[in-house]
């Protein structure tokens, strides 16, 4: 059968297709203490809906598939291929071998929202063998698989048994902008030779990875071998092996920089390396010019719930409070309770800490509670309870004692989000030895909002008030800003007279 000039057939064809995760989340980190980053997820959810925003094409593909389920005359049985409906200028199909070609703006639409386009297809209705010997565009928007844009050379694919190949090709798979000298496709992976990884979608992206081979599997993990991280043209570091849990990538690989009235100008890059089976060991560099060094070391382990971690350097919170640890052990375990909204975590951490000119053997274990963000008319409620210990050999003191938040969310519209609650805790500035990573006063309320100016620009305020001595010990205001690839975050607290700016690449 010979058709010429834009002729559709219905068959079971599937064209060439890969299956990766879904979209990354790239996230501001707020850096307070006032309680604001609880609006952080409202601004990821934003990021995330911008990088999932279909594309022209994308529109126009799930149209089609709408189109073609009108004209099936019956249903798809699950275990038969998904129909296609194809188009070119010249076709051509023998019923009894079951190969056909395909000339001339071809395109090849999958009922299960594929595209598939070339000058040139050939192929196996009856083996399942689809070859594209030039150039060719593949989209994908299946349900359940990730999003796919590529395109490349020399395709070769069956879709019976899920392998193929593909040569030269470049595009976006998931949140991943990627290149590649070799693409090839298996039911459970994706194998890329020769490739670059970015989530920048510049032409020339300000920082990319990459490596010799990558493994990709789907909801579940990256792996690079052999791999570099680069910022434009410069080699920062580069790794052996290097591995991303794609269900939560948000690791920060590039640097940091930024300036604070405490620290002066700081730069700060963060290195991580798998040293055996659940086993890293990693590096937090950052130089300050008011401060010098105030890096940290740790090696860390972690098995289902269970976690494990050897400090050692200078940590800082969100206050600017700072400790060294020389070193720290850090042990824990957490759980959700059965099938309960519940979740609980066991921890402790005992080490030697210096700070304000004291030294302690510190020791701080408890256990802490949550409970799953419960709706409440339109708005958001978070509790957590919790009871701790902590000694210190400096003074021999013995702080004890339970601690409680609750803290209720609310997205009015797509511009305006607010936050209010409050916090009691018995381990406070007030009585503890160092003032790293505690609450001001033992009873405090926080409150603050965020408005969106635009599509890159949003400002916030964050406040705390203590019950005593009755004061607002802070009001911090924010402007963030998302640049193309990166973000700069501008922090301004008010008590304190004290500025930060903060500029970091979109966490990989």
């Amino acid at each position: 059968m010979s058709t010429a000039h834009t002729t559709r057939i219905l068959l079971a064809l599937t064209a060439a297709c890969a299956f990766l995760p879904g979209t990354a989340h790239a996230t501001y980190s707020s850096d307070s203490d006032t309680g604001i980053e609880r609006l952080d997820y409202i601004e990821n959810q934003r990021r995330a809906e911008r990088a999932n925003r279909l594309t022209p094409e994308q529109e126009k593909l799930l149209a089609d598939v709408a189109a073609m389920q009108k004209h099936l005359r019956h249903p798809v049985a699950a275990d038969q291929p998904s129909p296609v409906a194809f188009e070119g200028d010249d076709l051509t199909y023998d019923e009894s071998t079951g190969d056909f070609t395909a000339k001339g703006h071809v395109d090849i639409v999958q009922l299960e929202a594929r595209r598939f386009q070339g000058d040139y297809v050939a192929g196996n209705t009856v083996r399942g063998d689809v070859s594209v010997p030039d150039r060719a565009h593949v989209l994908q928007l299946t349900e359940g698989a990730s999003r796919v844009t590529l395109d490349g050379y020399h395709i070769n694919y069956n879709y019976q048994k899920h392998t193929g190949t593909m040569e030269r090709a470049d595009g976006k798979v998931g949140a991943y902008y990627m290149t590649g000298k070799r693409f090839e496709f298996y039911p459970d992976k994706i194998v890329v030779y020769d490739g670059t990884q970015t989530k920048c979608g510049a032409k020339s992206p300000d920082y990319h990875l990459s490596s010799e081979v990558a493994e990709l599997y789907p909801g579940d993990r990256l792996i690079l071998h052999n791999v570099k991280f680069w910022v434009k043209n410069k080699v920062i570091f580069s790794k052996k092996r290097h591995e991303v849990d794609v269900s939560h990538p948000m690791q920060n690989n590039f640097p940091r920089a930024g300036y604070d009235s405490d620290d002066g100008l700081w730069l700060e890059q963060r290195f991580e390396q798998n040293v055996a089976p659940r086993v890293t060991v990693g590096a937090n560099v950052h130089v300050t010019t008011k401060r010098g060094w105030r890096s940290s070391y740790d090696l860390g382990w972690a098995n289902g719930g269970a976690s494990a971690a050897l400090t050692y350097g200078v940590f800082e919170d969100g206050d600017n409070d700072w400790v060294k640890k020389m070193p720290s052990l850090f042990l824990g375990y957490g759980q959700r309770i059965g099938q309960s909204p519940i979740t609980y975590s066991l921890y402790s951490e005992y080490g030697r800490w210096y700070g304000g000119g004291i030294h302690s053997n510190h020791l701080r274990y408890g256990i802490s509670v949550t409970h799953d963000t419960i709706p409440l008319h339109g708005y958001g409620l978070d509790l957590s309870a919790g009871y701790s210990v902590t000694r210190e050999s400096y003074d021999h003191s013995r702080v004890q004692g339970l601690s409680a938040s609750a803290f209720l969310t609310k997205k009015f519209n797509d511009r305006f989000a607010a936050y209010a609650g409050g916090i009691y805790t018995k381990s406070s500035k007030e009585n503890a030895l160092f003032a790293y990573n505690e609450e001001d006063y033992s009873k405090v309320f926080m409150g603050g909002l965020s408005y969106r100016l635009g599509e890159r620009d949003r400002i916030a305020i964050g406040t705390k008030y203590a019950v005593e001595p009755r004061a607002w010990t802070d009001v911090d205001y924010y402007w963030f800003h998302d640049l193309h690839c990166s973000q700069i975050i501008l922090r301004y607290r008010s008590k304190q007279d004290a500025w930060k700016i903060k500029w970091e690449f979109t966490p990989w």
